[in-house]
């Protein structure tokens, strides 16, 4: 695994030190968690009851599919943040039943709890002091006003005076965020729910005619399979889908630009981070900035 770019925003040219974050390309996650998804745990709440007896009835058909299907990335946050990623997606609930621990889903849940994670994100920054990390928390299943305010406190207490904007730039998809000025709204993702590499490009250059949004945006590389794609290709997941539209996305990719035009990208995010190069490919898009600045 390449760690070239564990520290490449603290080793940007001199030039570029004072360009605004929302200006840079940054390399992002999606689902950035479902590499540690628990087979065995519950459908999220928002599953419709069908899929729920689905799921009981022909549950050795279900859950590996399941897996398969809902597993975006197979590297940890520690190694993901080694090899470039700064933007993570991270998408929050409370298991039913359970107590006020909170894990990450995507369609099921994690094994992991989001305060252990965060946890090590916080101690990979101390070894990386010159390094921001974007943190967007969303969803948040079942978590109520008290809980949420409690979830809070927490990430207050964990990363103390690294919070927006020194080192974390925390996205809080929730009115609890209001009452709070060290948490970041919630930051737009452009998501295309397409299954091809052009359908994702279609849908992301429509929206780059339309002008890009103010402050941090995301434009997702990441495909999408409904569920009747998913039935009739049995032999597939989502893994195979990815990297056999890769190269498509790839040459796309590299005609991209950062910067504040209309035009330009900001944070891309997309599958399995690790073994694809989308961090090198996302990072180096930032050299542009250089050749335009000396034109």
């Amino acid at each position: 695994m390449d760690h070239s770019y564990q520290d490449w925003m603290s080793s940007l040219p001199e030039e570029l030190w004072d360009v605004p974050l929302t200006d840079l390309t940054i390399p992002g996650s999606h689902d950035a968690m479902s590499y540690c998804l628990d087979i065995n745990s519950p459908l999220v709440r928002s599953e419709s009851d069908f899929f729920r007896l689905l799921d009981e009835v022909f549950y050795c058909f279900t859950r590996p599919t399941i897996f398969k299907w809902a597993t975006t990335q197979d590297k940890s946050i520690e190694e993901q943040l080694s090899i470039g990623i700064r933007y993570f997606d991270l998408r929050i609930a409370r298991k039913p039943g359970d107590s006020n621990d909170l894990y990450f889903t995507h369609v099921i849940y994690t094994y992991l709890t989001v305060l252990e994670t965060l946890s090590s994100v916080a101690t990979w920054l101390e070894s990386h002091p010159k390094e921001i990390v974007i943190l967007a928390c969303s969803h948040f299943e079942g978590i109520d006003d008290k809980l949420h305010e409690l979830f809070i406190f927490s990430l207050k207490k964990l990363f103390g005076s690294k919070l927006c904007p020194q080192k974390v730039l925390l996205s809080y998809d929730s009115q609890a965020a209001v009452r709070h000025q060290e948490l970041w709204p919630a930051i737009p993702y452009l998501w295309a729910n397409k299954h091809t590499a052009q359908g994702v490009i279609t849908y992301l250059d429509w929206n780059k005619d339309l002008g890009r949004p103010e402050g941090f945006f995301v434009s997702g590389l990441n495909l999408t399979a409904d569920r009747n794609y998913i039935t009739v290709n049995p032999k597939q997941s989502l893994r195979t889908l990815t990297f056999s539209n890769w190269e498509c996305l790839r040459k796309w990719l590299e005609e991209q630009t950062p910067g504040s035009d209309p035009k330009s990208l900001n944070i891309i995010a997309g599958d399995f981070v690790g073994p694809l190069p989308l961090c090198s490919l996302v990072i180096a898009l930032n050299q542009k900035l250089l050749r335009k600045n000396n034109s």
